[in-house]
C-alpha cells in the first residue's frame, strides 16, 4: 500500500468551511457528543445492574449502546479537537484506522438491528418457543458472529479503498476519514474498487434489511390475529422502540453508501454523515428509554434525583410477558 501511495497525510475539511459556521458546528457537537456519551453509557449501566432487565431484549440494548458510543467516539472527539486546535491533518495511518473502526461498529449496528428483530420475531411470533431459544449462548452467539461479521466487513472494505492510490489532492471534504470522499480522492482507476464495495456493501445491507423485513412481517401477521385490542398493543409495545431504530437506522445510514461515489455531493455527504453517525446514536438510547417502562424504573434507580420520568405505572407490576431472564 506505501508504494502505490505518495500521500502520506491527509488533511480534513471540517464540519464547515465557514469559520463562524465551524464554530457554531463544533459547540453544537460538543452538547450532542457529550449527550450521546450520557445516554449510551446510562443504558449500559441501567442493564448491567438491573436484574429485571436481564433479558434477551436488553442484552441487545446494551451491546448496540456500547456500539453507538464507540461509534460516535470514533469520529466525533477528533474532529472536535482538530475543530478547536485548528488542527487538520491526519495521516494514513490514523485515517485508515479511523476509517476501519468507523465502518466496523456501524455494520455492528446493522447485525445487531437483525438480531433484535429476530428476537422480537421469536418473543411474539413463537412465544412458546421463546425461552428455549432465546437462552444465554444463543445470545452470546449472535453478538459474537456480528462481531466477527463486522471485523471482516470493515477489513475489506479498509483494504478496497487503501489500496489505492492517492498522490494528491488530500483534502478530505468531510470531517473523518469517510470510504466516499477518500475513492474521490483516489488518482487511479477507481472503478472496479467502487463496484466491488458497492456489490459487497449492498449485499450485506439488504440481507439484513430483508431478515428484518421478513420478521416484522411475521410480527405484523401475529398481531393482526390477536382478537382484543389491548392484546394487539401490548405485543407492538414490545417492538416499537427496536422499529424506531430500523427506521432511523436505514432511512440514514444505508442510502449514503447505496449511491456510486461519481455522484457523490460533500455537502450531501457531509449532512448525510451527521444523521447516521451522530444523531442515530444519541437517538437510540432515548428511543429505548422514553417509551419503554422497565428502562424507566432502572433509569430512575440510577438518577434518583433526576426529575420525574412520568411513571404512573410505578405502583402496578412492570414486566415483559415474553421476557426471559438470564445471568448477563
Amino acid at each position: 500500500m506505501a508504494n502505490l501511495s505518495a500521500v502520506s497525510l491527509f488533511i480534513l475539511q471540517g464540519f464547515s468551511t465557514i469559520p463562524a459556521l465551524q464554530r457554531l458546528s463544533t459547540a453544537a457537537f460538543l452538547l450532542i457528543y457529550l449527550a450521546a456519551v450520557l445516554g449510551n453509557v446510562s443504558i449500559m449501566v441501567a442493564v448491567a445492574l438491573n436484574a429485571r432487565l436481564h433479558t434477551p431484549m436488553y442484552f441487545f440494548v446494551k451491546h448496540l449502546s456500547l456500539v453507538d458510543l464507540c461509534s460516535t467516539s470514533t469520529t466525533l472527539p477528533r474532529a472536535l479537537v482538530a475543530a478547536m486546535a485548528d488542527t487538520k491533518e491526519i495521516s494514513l495511518a490514523a485515517c485508515a484506522s479511523q476509517l476501519f473502526a468507523f465502518v466496523c461498529f456501524g455494520s455492528l449496528e446493522c447485525f445487531l438491528i437483525t438480531s433484535m428483530a429476530f428476537d422480537r420475531c421469536l418473543a411474539i411470533y413463537r412465544p412458546l418457543m421463546y425461552g428455549a431459544t432465546m437462552n444465554s449462548q444463543t445470545c452470546v452467539s449472535l453478538v459474537a458472529v456480528a462481531w466477527v461479521s463486522g471485523l471482516l466487513f470493515s477489513t475489506f472494505h479498509t483494504v478496497n479503498t487503501f489500496t489505492l492510490p492517492f498522490c494528491g489532492p488530500n483534502m478530505i471534504d468531510h470531517f473523518f476519514c469517510d470510504i466516499p470522499p477518500l475513492i474521490h480522492l483516489a488518482c487511479g482507476d477507481t472503478e472496479v474498487h467502487e463496484a466491488a464495495g458497492f456489490a459487497v456493501s449492498g449485499c450485506v445491507i439488504m440481507t439484513c434489511f430483508a431478515l428484518t423485513c421478513l420478521s416484522y412481517v411475521l410480527i405484523v401477521y401475529t398481531v393482526v390475529h390477536i382478537r382484543s385490542s389491548a392484546g394487539r398493543w401490548k405485543a407492538f409495545s414490545t417492538c416499537s422502540s427496536h422499529l424506531a431504530t430500523v427506521l432511523l437506522f436505514y432511512g440514514t445510514g444505508s442510502s449514503a453508501y447505496m449511491q456510486p461515489t461519481a455522484h457523490y455531493d460533500p455537502l450531501q455527504g457531509r449532512m448525510a454523515a451527521v444523521f447516521y453517525s451522530i444523531l442515530t446514536p444519541t437517538l437510540n438510547p432515548l428511543i429505548y428509554s422514553l417509551r419503554n417502562k422497565d428502562m424507566k424504573v432502572a433509569l430512575r434507580k440510577l438518577y434518583p434525583q433526576a426529575p420525574s420520568w412520568n411513571l404512573s405505572f410505578r405502583h402496578g407490576k412492570v414486566q415483559n410477558p415474553t421476557s426471559i431472564a438470564f445471568p448477563l
